[in-house]
Formats: structure tokens, sequence, C-alpha cells
């Protein structure tokens, strides 16, 4: 009777060399799904080189944008380079699924091949949850967002409603539908809220709209594009903000189209001083509602819906905190700047259970950089003076709260795994030159780049230096 062999331990699988080309292929699905999962291109390519290491690849270089990877391995003459685009956009149990891929990689507990195969499961993943359930999550994740904005029962009410409207529409999985759900949410809601505004007393009509178009304002792209131009990634920075600007751009155009259909005067469009009507603890009920939408629409593991809340919460009080000292226009940055190492604080404590994108993205959403964006571009298309004004705020807005993403992550960072070292500059010479790997020089550098090819020189043989001196 023939016996299954034992299969070999972690240990022993290190020390088997992988077939590069599946190797590369595996690094290339990891930077892919990390992309889709809205990790920022730094972090994303930090991943990668290390989980390269792990499978003993040291020759590796990592380009991310928001839309492609590339991937190489090797150098000069020996050097392989793959590329991939990325469409796919994770759901929350898919982003809980690709770090604990990501973890069981960093130490190669999982071949190459196991990796690849785990990689398609991630992005096959069916919705945990039933669609009327996901539709419910975003009715309440919307009323709890129009309590925090907009703060009144009738807002509420309405924002529930138009809530279950937009979850239905976010049911398609059709791309085309996609790319026009935006601007044709954006028309469907103005209408509904600038017909019903003369009729029910909702507030602000621009407010009561935050809250069910939340789900599409580019507030989380325009802050990691603002972060990633301070950490020096020009590209990848500057194309999210451009995506932003678009984005916003589409969401007033449906509200303008909206207004000029329900004959709504250009008044209409400014903001309205927002007047408390309800007692302050009805802040904490609309957190709870919306960290609970959050957990059901988007399909978020169970064990997160504390650690979300728990970011909300902190996300919120700091806001709050930093509009009292500072006002309104810089507020975020406190809130950005505490919350920032909570949800790195919990992801190292939860060793990537709780990836620091299922409470981020939430977080953003209250923090609300591009709702204040929304408002100037929307007045800025009726009165020039006011929507100039308005998007001034805006741009503070967004830039205290990506100074204070900044500056909360690289503290936490540098406090919990000290600084890094300056990175290693290496031009690889071509094969017939040889090679200089010398440490501390240039590989342009060589003992005679002139000389004709021929035995080196005889090989130093004194004991090396240390190389932590």
């Amino acid at each position: 009777m023939p016996i299954t062999p034992t299969p070999p331990d972690s240990g022993e699988r290190t020390q088997t060399p992988a077939d590069p080309a599946l190797v590369r292929t595996f690094l290339l699905g990891l930077a892919e799904g990390l992309t889709a999962s809205d990790e920022t291109t730094d972090r994303t390519r930090a991943e990668v080189v290390a989980i390269a290491r792990a499978y003993g690849v040291d020759d590796v270089d990592v380009i991310v944008l928001p839309t492609m990877a590339f991937v190489q391995t090797g150098r000069g003459e020996t050097a392989r380079m793959s590329l991939t685009s990325v469409r796919a956009t994770f759901r929350f149990d898919q982003v809980a699924a690709m770090a604990a891929l990501v973890r069981s990689a960093r130490t190669a507990e999982i071949s190459p091949e196991d990796g690849i195969r785990r990689l398609n499961e991630i992005g096959a993943m069916p919705p945990s949850r039933h669609w009327f359930i996901r539709t419910l999550g975003h009715a309440l994740l919307v009323a709890g967002l129009a309590l925090l904005i907009a703060p009144g029962w009738q807002a509420a009410v309405v924002g529930f409603g138009l809530g279950a409207l937009i979850g239905v529409a976010k049911l398609t999985r059709s791309q085309t539908l996609g790319l026009i759900l935006p601007v044709a949410a954006s028309f469907v809601c103005a209408l509904i809220v600038f017909l019903l505004a003369p009729v029910v007393a909702i507030g602000d009509p621009l407010r009561v709209l935050i809250a069910p178009l939340a789900t599409f304002l580019p507030g989380a792209m325009l802050t990691t594009g603002v972060r990633e131009l301070a950490a020096g990634q020009m590209v990848a920075g500057t194309s999210r903000l451009g995506a932003g600007v678009v984005q916003l751009a589409l969401l007033a155009f449906g509200i303008l189209a909206a207004g000029t259909v329900a004959g709504v005067g250009a008044d209409d469009y400014v903001p309205r001083e927002v007047q408390q009507t309800l007692p302050w603890w009805v802040a904490g009920v609309g957190l709870v509602l919306y960290g609970f939408g959050v957990y059901l629409q988007f399909a978020a593991p169970g064990r997160t819906y504390g650690w979300v809340l728990l970011a909300l919460v902190v996300a919120y009080a700091a806001q709050q905190l930093g509009e009292l000292l500072l006002g309104a226009p810089v507020s975020g940055f406190f809130g950005a700047l505490v919350v920032t190492p909570v949800v790195l604080l919990i992801e190292d404590l939860r060793r990537g259970a709780v990836p620091s994108q299922l409470t981020f993205m939430p977080a953003f959403w209250v923090l609300v950089p591009g709702a204040a964006s929304l408002i100037g571009v929307t007045e800025g298309a009726v009165e020039e003076s006011a929507g100039i004004d308005d998007l001034s705020a805006a741009f503070v807005a967004v830039m205290s709260i990506a100074l204070g993403v900044f500056i909360g992550s690289a503290l936490y960072r540098f406090l919990h795994r000290g600084a890094t070292g300056i990175a290693d500059f290496h031009v690889d010479l071509p094969a017939f030159m040889g090679s200089s790997d010398g440490p501390g020089r240039s590989r342009l550098s060589g003992p005679d780049l002139g000389a004709r090819p021929g035995p080196g020189p005889e090989p130093d043989r004194r004991t090396p230096p240390d190389p932590k001196d």
C-alpha cells in the first residue's frame, strides 16, 4: 500500500529554490491584489520586495501604479520583467483574505504555485452576505452618516431611503454601468432631495446629498494622492488627484443637472449653516449605525466590526476637538493625526488580521475631505466667487487630512520599527565587463574598466569587516 510522503516543513521549502518565473508571477499577483485592496503604492512595493527576499530572490525591483504593476527579477542580461493592469476593487472580506495570504508569504509558508491558486480564489470569492443584507447595510451606512453631517431625523429617514436605492444600484456587476453609476446616482438623489426640500424640513439639501453619495466621494483618493506626493510617488499621487477631481466633477454635474430639471435657484446651491436640533448623544447613534452599515455593505469579517467602530470614534472625536481648537478647515488634521497611529497599531496588535484599509476607509468617509470639495465644485458652477472660496477651503481640508495621515504614519513607523537606512545605489555592468558588487560603492566603479578581460585581481583574504561597523 503506497504511503503518502510527509510534506516538507516551511524551513525546507525556503531552502529549495523555486522556479524564478513562478516566483515572479506570484509577486506580480501579490502586487495586483494589494493594489486592488486600495493599499498605497509605496507600501505595496515594500511588501512585495520583502516577500521576494523571503523566497530567496534578492535581485528584485517593483514599480506600482494605481492601475498597473511591474515586477523585475534578476539583473543585467538575466533580468526578466512582468507587468499587469489592475482593474478589480476588493471588498473588505477579500482585503482580509489578501492580508492573510501576505502574512503567509512573508515567511514563505506557502509555495508560489499554491499562492497563485490562492490569489485566483480570492479574486473569485463571492460576496459573503446576501444582496438584501448588503443593501440594508448601505441604507444604514447612509442614515448614520446623515446624522453626523446633517443632524435631523428627517434627513436620516431620507438618507436611509436613498441609501437603499444606491445600495441596489451598487449590486450591478457591469463595468460599463459602473462607470456611469456615480453621475446617475448623483442625478437621481439630487432630484429626489430637491423635490422633497420644499415639502419636508430636511435641512440643507446639499448636506443631505453628501450622505447617500459618500461612497462615491473621492475623499480617500484625494488624501492618498496627496500622501503619495509627499512620499515622493509623483506619478501615482498625480494620477489619483486627477481621478479624484474628475470624480468630483461628475458628481457635481449630476447635481446641477437635477437642479435644472427641478427648477432650483442659485441660492439653493449655497451651503447653509448647520443647526444642531438633536441631543449630543445622537452622534454616537450615527457612528454605530454607520459602522454597522459598513460592516454589512462591504462584507467585512465579523471580528473587525469592533475595531472599525473604535477607529470611527477616535477619528470623529479628534476631528471635533480640532474644530474647537482651530476651526473646521483644519479639524481633519487632528482626526487623521490621531486615527492613523490607532489603525496601524490595531493592524500590528492583530498581526495583520485587521488590515489598515478596513479601518482607514470608513474613518476617511467620516472625516469627509471630499464633501466640502463637492459643495465647492457644485457652487462654483453657479456662483464663481463663492465656489472659489469653497474650493480653497476644501483644498485646505484635503491637505490637512493628508498631512495628518503622513505625519501620523511616519511617527508610528519610526517609533515602532525604527529608521531605515539609505537605499544603496547600483548600476549593473554588462556581462562581458564583469560585475562589482563590493559594498559601499556604485557598480559603475571597477578595478579597470578599460583593461582587457582576464583573471581578476587576487582576492583579499583578510578577515572581512563586521557588517555592523
